[in-house]
């Protein structure tokens, strides 16, 4: 499912990562971590996508959020910040944070 988005402008959050072969804890973690978002003033949606297995592929997160100022908010949320450095430590071999505005939105489907 496609996040149900507002008409642009708003802002996205791209979060690529590659996890190591220890994410015990990983998909219940970020499970709780999307429904606290889900909670914050601002937060929009969410799409995600893992190529491969759940160790080792590329994942991707985007986030969709009202505001600068709400993505701020988020990334300064304690419960998030304490993930963070978990994930620093235990879950990521690496990732990559992108923050952009989005300006169009456009959909299309089979039979639409």
């Amino acid at each position: 499912m496609f996040a149900q988005t507002p008409e642009p402008p708003y802002y996205a959050v791209i979060f690529s990562t590659l996890l190591t072969e220890d994410y015990d804890g990983y998909v219940e973690t970020i499970d709780e971590m999307i429904a606290l978002a889900e909670q914050q003033p601002g937060f929009l949606g969410i799409e995600r996508a893992r190529n491969g297995k759940e160790q080792g592929g590329l994942g991707i997160s985007v986030s969709y959020w009202a505001s600068l100022d709400a993505i701020n908010v988020w990334r300064n949320n304690a419960d998030h910040m304490a993930v963070k450095g978990k994930g620093r430590k235990k879950w990521y071999r690496a990732y990559r944070l992108r923050i952009t505005k989005v300006e169009k939105d456009g959909t299309w489907e089979v039979g639409g």
